[in-house]
């Protein structure tokens, strides 16, 4: 099967014809063949040789001849078709042999036991003959062709020794020979019926065949699709983060070092705005190529990060390697020449700014590493761009500043550190505004704001989330489903406050203080490698949907549970992620983003786009079908003050049995 299954691999598309099909067929079966023959021709010379007994019992007066020429041709048989086996000789040809060697054993059966004086004992014995024709068709495996003129010429041999050699009246000679006659029809039938569901057999297996090839080639093409970036064909950021995670393994495991570098195309929004994006698209394409080349040459790995960032991940052997590999890349680009006269620092083309971040015994997180090497990049552009930084621990102005947000986190409600800002979620059909999502703000005692992809993860680490993630539910009760400034509120949901015994407790209470039904209020779960599947975060999802409150899955397609969540949960909105729609300038990713969408449609949720950027981001939204979507484009974040002020919620004041005649039960 081999054979076949190569064949089938390369032949999914075009089409074989019967002569191809039979000559496949014909090699396929070769050494299938040769084994079959080989093993029957054994036990054919094996069963020869035992039907010595019957010549002793029967003509007894010759048996040491019919022995002796059994023993001869047997051995004879063997030998021949060894040696032929030996020789790698095809397998026709060692069926010739075999049938040949079978007419042998007949004939020289024949011409030693009509010596017998005991005529009429031969006369029947005779009539084992059939059995050689038999084997022919039914013991081996021959192809029809020759097991048909091996049996035919059994039968003309049984006619003339039944002729020359017998005593018998013509009634019993035309008995007998009808009877050899009759065997050969039935057994010549039967062995083209034989011959006839082989090929069948083979037929079937080489559809299924063809089939599996199509089925592998379809899973390759979507698992590649899945992993590569659509305009620069790099690993993209799902496949490059699976890669950094075997690197850390490793690491972790064998202590083999490894370094990141990040790598930013200068000034390329600039480079948009002043070429359009068809020529940005070509310039990261060729800067794209360029480094990929180089870190093949280096042993690295390469993938796009997003936009017009590109990752590197690279084997450490000495401390200089990542370093060297960072100039060499820098030393490329500009190399390239790629013309970019609108930048406004003198130079003309375009460079690159990389960051550094090495393992070392103190980094204990993969994502470490790589928030090192975002920061070394950013001092890498703040230092003029075209250049590279080593993420340096000791350097004072690259000390980790989570300390301080630890400790500003646990003033932050008491100080007034915290707010909500919230971000429209508007219906395509209708213009109007559904629902908006809750997104939380921080800033120092200063007055410097923090991301929140610092101040998220250190609140999670500390704990602190919980006490935040409550006081955001009671805000946006209180502050805009209590006052009805919005119809449904969503709020961010960390896996700890899931997990946190009591949640839904609280939920239940809040929601009972001011007054609000269950349904006006979502519950945002981020899909993602940190949020395992487990019972008590299965239990409290279960508590909060009894609550009648709305559950989302947000982020869908970042991370590797989602479909795992889609199985074992009912939620009532799916955000798919913003990479999806941006990735849609392609016809692979569109055809990405429709694949997704109908996937949960068929799980009959509703379907919310994230990124909503440009108007014909919107338009694309509307020729899909999507009822619902958040972006810029719709409205950027915002107080409930100014968002009502600019009348982005359309639906002050709404009352309650409007709300039921709008949302139903959540759905």
């Amino acid at each position: 099967m081999h054979v076949l299954a190569e064949t089938a691999a390369a032949t999914v598309q075009p089409t074989l014809s019967p002569e191809q099909l039979r000559g496949l067929y014909k090699q396929e079966s070769e050494s299938g063949r040769k084994s079959a023959t080989r093993k029957g021709l054994w036990v054919a010379v094996a069963t020869y040789l035992a039907y010595s007994f019957t010549d002793y019992l029967f003509i007894g007066d010759v048996v040491q001849y019919t022995v002796a020429g059994r023993l001869v041709v047997g051995i004879a048989a063997l030998c021949v078709l060894e040696f032929l086996l030996y020789r790698k000789a095809k397998a026709d040809t060692v069926d010739m042999a075999a049938a040949l060697s079978v007419l042998a054993a007949y004939l020289v059966w024949l011409l030693t036991a009509q010596m017998t004086t005991l005529r009429d004992a031969f006369s029947y014995y005779m009539v084992f003959g059939a059995i050689f024709m038999m084997s022919v068709n039914l013991f081996f495996s021959f192809r029809f062709p020759v097991a048909l003129a091996a049996s035919a010429t059994n039968v003309l041999i049984f006619i003339c020794a039944l002729d020359l050699f017998t005593p018998m009246v013509l009634l019993h000679k035309l008995i007998l020979g009808a009877f050899c006659i009759s065997c050969f029809v039935f057994t010549s039938y039967v062995n083209l019926q034989l011959n006839r569901e082989r090929y069948k057999v083979f037929l079937n297996a080489f559809e299924a065949s063809l089939q599996q090839a199509a089925a592998d080639e379809r899973g390759r093409a979507l698992l590649h699709l899945s992993n590569t970036d659509s305009l620069t064909g790099l690993e993209n950021r799902r496949a490059i983060d699976q890669r950094l995670r075997d690197c850390w393994q490793r690491w972790q495991d064998a202590g083999v070092p490894f370094a990141v570098l990040l790598i930013d195309v200068d000034y390329f929004k600039r480079y948009n705005d002043c070429y359009g994006h068809q020529e940005g698209d070509r310039c990261l394409v060729a800067v794209a190529e360029l480094l990929q080349s180089v870190a093949a040459s280096w042993d690295s790995m390469i993938g796009r990060y997003g936009g017009e960032e590109f990752i590197v991940i690279t084997p450490m052997p000495n401390s200089e390697r990542a370093t060297e590999l960072a100039e060499a890349m820098c030393s490329a680009v500009r190399a390239l020449a790629w013309p970019h006269e609108h930048r406004r620092d003198g130079t003309a083309v375009i460079t690159v700014s990389v960051g550094v971040s090495r393992t070392r015994h103190q980094t204990r997180q993969v994502d470490k590493i790589i928030h090192e090497a975002d920061r070394a990049l950013y001092a890498a552009k703040a230092a003029g761009r075209n250049t590279l930084v080593v993420f340096d621990p000791d350097d004072p102005e690259s000390s980790d500043d989570s300390e301080d947000i630890a400790a500003t986190l646990k003033i932050a409600l008491e100080r007034g550190l915290v707010s909500l800002v919230y971000q429209p979620i508007r219906n395509v059909q209708t213009g109007k505004t559904d629902a908006v999502e809750a997104l939380m703000r921080l800033t120092m005692l200063d007055g410097t704001p923090v991301p929140p992809v610092k101040f998220i993860p250190v609140a999670e680490r500390t704990g602190s989330i919980v006490e935040l993630g409550r006081w955001a539910i009671r805000t946006v009760c209180r502050d805009l489903l209590a006052t009805d400034l919005i119809q449904v509120a969503s709020v961010n949901v960390s896996p700890i406050e899931l997990k946190t015994p009591g949640f839904a407790a609280y939920v239940a209470a809040t929601l009972a203080e001011f007054g609000v039904t269950g349904a006006r209020l979502a519950f945002e779960i981020t899909e993602g490698v940190e949020l395992e599947i487990d019972q008590d975060v299965v239990r409290c999802i279960s508590d909060l949907r009894k609550l009648g409150a709305q559950v989302w899955l947000d982020d869908f397609g970042t991370g590797f549970a989602g479909l795992s969540w889609l199985r074992l949960i009912e939620f009532d909105t799916v955000k798919i992620d913003r990479s999806f729609l941006h990735d849609c300038d392609t016809e692979r990713g569109k055809r990405m983003l429709l694949d997704i969408i109908g996937l949960l449609r068929n799980r009959g949720v509703r379907i919310l786009i994230e990124g909503v950027e440009t108007i014909e981001h919107q338009r694309l939204m509307q020729q899909y079908g999507i009822n619902q979507i958040q972006g810029y484009f719709i409205a950027r974040p915002a107080p409930a003050a100014q968002l009502e002020a600019d009348n982005v919620l359309p639906f002050s004041r709404v009352r309650n049995h409007d709300s039921k005649r709008l949302f139903g039960n959540g759905a």
